[in-house]
């Protein structure tokens, strides 16, 4: 019985195909906003990985020319995992699932020492077959994504995935947001510095220029989910502190 691997990688002779689970590749933004994946699976695809797939009937992904963002599920055996890696990071712009195992050298000439950021996945993921089909078993190991540039490591952070960030190269704005509390924290916090109701509007204008916004693509669809748990709706998009209404409810 073979193990989940890579995209394409088998633990026994004969090449079986694991497929990156869809919903990774939609919480970092989808398969349009990956130019490239220079190790798809081959074709046919129950789904895009990026916009174009350089799969195994096509050229040898290593000596392709590489373009714009890369997507990288590699071939995860110790003999070729550290070429793919290196060519994500001379490149510099990409993100790819690899397995956990930190304690290799691969992991740290490559990751460690190159990479913008990771983002370490809870529990043990289960790779898809070629239809299509979720694995019964998991990976057998715990998975890593890997940034490559500022833009990906943003990807990670804003990721919808269950896992724990660890950025490796920290940008301004970075050490600035680690100073401030999360998103509800921010809401709740201005909620009750308010003398009054507030408009939508008047959270549009204090937080456009946050530093949790310039950081967050949809702020402000962010700042409506929070105001509609820390606050209450008391006209069209008027809004007020929970706090502020709780006591004036009689007999509280």
């Amino acid at each position: 019985m073979s193990r989940a691997m890579g995209s394409h990688q088998s633990a026994k002779a004969q090449s079986v195909v694991w497929l990156t689970p869809p919903g990774i590749i939609q919480a970092l933004g989808g398969a349009g906003t990956f130019d490239l994946d220079p190790c798809a699976a081959p074709a046919p695809r129950p789904w895009p990985t990026a916009r174009h797939m350089n799969g195994q009937a096509d050229a040898n992904g290593l000596l392709i020319d590489w373009w714009g963002r890369v997507w990288l599920n590699p071939p995860y055996s110790s003999a070729e995992i550290g070429k793919w890696m290196r060519r994500l990071a001379d490149h510099g712009r990409g993100t790819a699932l690899i397995f956990a195992r930190t304690e290799t050298e691969a992991f740290r000439r490559e990751v460690w020492e190159r990479a913008s950021g990771l983002l370490f996945l809870y529990g043990r993921i289960n790779f898809h077959r070629p239809d299509g089909s979720r694995a019964r078993q998991n990976a057998g190991a715990p998975s890593v994504l890997c940034a490559y540039g500022q833009d990906d490591l943003d990807r990670l952070a804003e990721a919808d995935l269950q896992g724990s960030l660890v950025p490796l190269r920290f940008a301004r704005y970075l050490l600035i947001d680690g100073l401030v509390g999360t998103w509800g924290e921010e809401i709740k916090r201005w909620l009750g510095d308010q003398a009054g109701p507030v408009n939508l509007s008047d959270a549009y204008r204090h937080f456009a220029r946050h530093p949790k916004s310039k950081r967050n693509r949809h702020w402000q669809a962010k700042v409506r989910q929070q105001l509609q748990i820390h606050g209450r709706r008391i006209g069209p998009a008027r809004w007020q502190g929970r706090r502020v209404c709780d006591a004036r409810l009689p007999g509280l």
